[in-house]
């Protein structure tokens, strides 16, 4: 055999062995890494000292993995607080009518009370009651909602029509809360797939919030944009200013801020979910100091 053949095939050999070797190296310092990182002495990303395109995309892999690890364990940590924040509020909210209840029976059997006294307490009673079963319904609205089984039989709906029907059934209760509204509502035919009794609860849950917290203006307005129908409540909200509008969403945040009336305070969370249901959205945004709700419909 030449002499040349046998020095290029040492050398070839020579270069395998030195690249098995950088390899080993990388595998051992990749498995080193991986180790503090598993014991928490170590939070970067991996890295590789050689440039060989497979161990990058081996690198990139494991760190994109490792990614995952975390955005999981802080969605199990966000959910276990939600899940604590939840068993605290619902048990707040259950608590407080069930105690004024219980305290104007003990009152109604602990001595003769004049007929109006009678009547004060169970008006009381009454009002209480009607809070707990609010309360009961909502939360169990919600628990459906997020269930698989929670089954919507959505149809062909024009909401050209259907909206202005349910904007008019609050015309009173807007008018004795004082707001004055202002409606634009788009009179082309506009038609959506959705659930009609879900859609309803949608906007009367809106509707309904924009009467318990609005003041003067409330405007309202149906549109179609690009290939969405567009229903938009505004109202001016100075307590809102520099508030995320994404915790007006938040079932536990609501349920903590509406302490008092027969209104539970989840109406928002329940209408995104049911807006979820659907295929559509529910957005909060915040322009200069007025609120606006933001619901869109596919078109079809």
């Amino acid at each position: 055999m030449p002499l040349a053949v046998i020095i290029v095939a040492g050398l070839a050999a020579a270069l395998c062995l030195l690249r098995l070797l950088l390899f080993k190296r990388e595998i051992r310092g990749l498995t080193k890494q991986l180790r503090q990182y598993n014991e928490g002495e170590f939070a970067g990303k991996l890295a590789i000292g050689m440039p060989d395109r497979d161990m990058e995309a081996l690198a990139a892999e494991v760190n994109r993995h490792t990614d995952l690890i975390v955005r999981a364990n802080a969605e199990r940590r966000r959910t276990e607080e939600e899940l604590r924040q939840a068993v605290a509020n619902i048990s707040h909210d259950l608590r407080t009518p069930l105690t004024s209840i219980f305290g104007y029976v003990q009152l109604l059997d602990s001595r003769e009370l004049s007929v109006e006294e009678r009547d004060e307490a169970l008006g009381v009673i009454r009002k209480r009651t009607l809070r707990l079963q609010a309360l009961l319904n909502d939360f169990y609205e919600l628990a459906m909602i997020d269930s698989t089984d929670y089954a919507l039989k959505p149809t062909k709906l024009r909401l050209d029509k259907l909206l202005p029907e349910i904007l008019m059934g609050f015309h009173d209760q807007m008018t004795e809360k004082g707001l004055a509204p202002s409606f634009e509502l788009d009179a082309r035919s506009i038609e959506v797939r959705a659930d009609e009794s879900a859609l309803r609860r949608v906007v009367e849950n809106l509707v309904v919030n924009a009467i318990k917290h609005a003041r003067g203006k409330l405007d309202v307005r149906l549109e179609v944009r690009s290939d969405s129908a567009v229903f938009t409540l505004a109202n001016e909200a100075l307590q809102l200013r520099g508030t995320d509008t994404e915790l007006l969403f938040n079932r536990f945040y609501m349920a903590d801020a509406s302490r008092s009336g027969i209104a539970s305070g989840l109406g928002l969370s329940i209408a995104r979910g049911l807006m979820s249901k659907m295929g559509g959205s529910l957005n909060a945004e915040m322009r200069g100091d007025t609120l606006c709700l933001i619901c869109k419909w596919q078109l079809i």
